[in-house]
């Protein structure tokens, strides 16, 4: 809700477009309603979801705030709100709504996790909600990963990539291969809990697998499904190539016994709050505990446009999140 005459800084989509869109306004700061908080952001993550918000692939009125997820400090918190307090620090998703790229975000309480019980950086806490909490929930929610299991990740060096090899091995996957886009990239992703990292043109001599996840689609999709082993689940959860959306014929699961699934963790957080959060706080869990490594890298909130720039490009490893509070 934006019913305060206060102002603040935020990053906004006036219009869809390239990065160079985007543009740091004057708007109104939002207060939180029923079962809501609002926070004092410290950090908002970057994500390719972003670019969608922006590029017009998702359907948002503008202009428009993006940000999915933030760290920063309970400001105010709706009615019904009993398990967060003001002035708590706090890692938490604002992908329902969005909002991140701002001094203050509003978003369900239902999507907040403390971080009292956890030593974590603010900057690390900004990269756990969106990446890290997929990882859990793919894997485990969605592809069922069972201990001793074959897993291929695609895009195994970028920020989502980063996580699910490391959340693929927590959960006991026996061998977890992931493929990157180019040899540069190799020996980035080896510091994600690979056993082995391939260029995706070397996917067909890679074996079989019970679960491949695919963020990039296009040839990598239909390539991904000839992976499979019998009773072996391929996860859908992205299209970073552009390419053509890929058709899966139904038959051909039947006959090989193999699954198709798809993730969006906006659908999901909006129609499980709280699974979501549960899964936001293993992956703080594991980052505070040293079992989780989060590679982060800092940019101005002014510099989201180098952010988009760099998130397109598909040059980045790890993650990049934008400082807010300080500016």
């Amino acid at each position: 809700m934006n019913n305060s005459s206060q102002q603040m800084k935020a990053v906004t989509i006036p219009e869809f477009g390239g990065a160079e869109v985007l543009r740091v306004a004057s708007v109104p700061v939002p207060e939180p309603g029923p079962g809501q908080v609002a926070i004092d952001v410290a950090y908002a993550g970057a994500n390719f979801a972003e670019v969608l918000y922006r590029r017009g692939v998702v359907d948002v009125p503008l202009p428009f705030v993006p940000g999915i997820e933030v760290a920063g400090r309970i400001r105010a918190v709706g009615e019904g709100v009993e398990d967060v307090a003001v002035g708590q620090q706090v890692a938490a998703l604002s992908i329902v709504d969005s909002g991140g790229y701002a001094e203050v975000v509003v978003t369900s309480a239902d999507l907040v996790v403390p971080l009292d019980a956890f030593v974590v950086g603010m900057d690390v806490a900004a990269a756990l909600p969106s990446n890290s909490t997929t990882a859990f929930l793919v894997l485990d929610r969605v592809a069922r990963v069972e201990p001793g299991e074959r897993v291929l990740i695609h895009a195994a060096a970028g920020g989502v990539g980063s996580q699910l090899g490391q959340a693929a091995r927590l959960l006991g996957a026996d061998r977890v291969v992931g493929t990157v886009g180019s040899a540069a990239k190799v020996e980035t992703a080896k510091r994600f809990g690979y056993d082995e990292v391939i260029t995706r043109d070397r996917i067909a001599d890679a074996g079989e697998f019970d679960v491949v996840v695919d963020v990039v689609g296009g040839p990598a999709r239909r390539a991904s499904l000839d992976r499979l082993a019998p009773m072996g689940r391929l996860v859908v959860m992205g299209n970073a190539s552009g390419a053509e959306d890929v058709g899966i014929p139904a038959n051909e699961l039947w006959f090989t016994n193999k699954t198709v699934s798809g993730f969006n963790l906006a659908a999901f957080s909006a129609a499980f709050p709280k699974e979501t959060r549960q899964a936001l706080r293993r992956a703080v869990a594991a980052a505070a505990a040293g079992d989780l490594r989060v590679e982060v890298e800092t940019l101005p909130l002014a510099q989201a446009v180098e952010a988009h720039r760099r998130i397109e490009s598909g040059t980045t490893t790890g993650k990049l999140v934008l400082k807010v509070a300080g500016e």
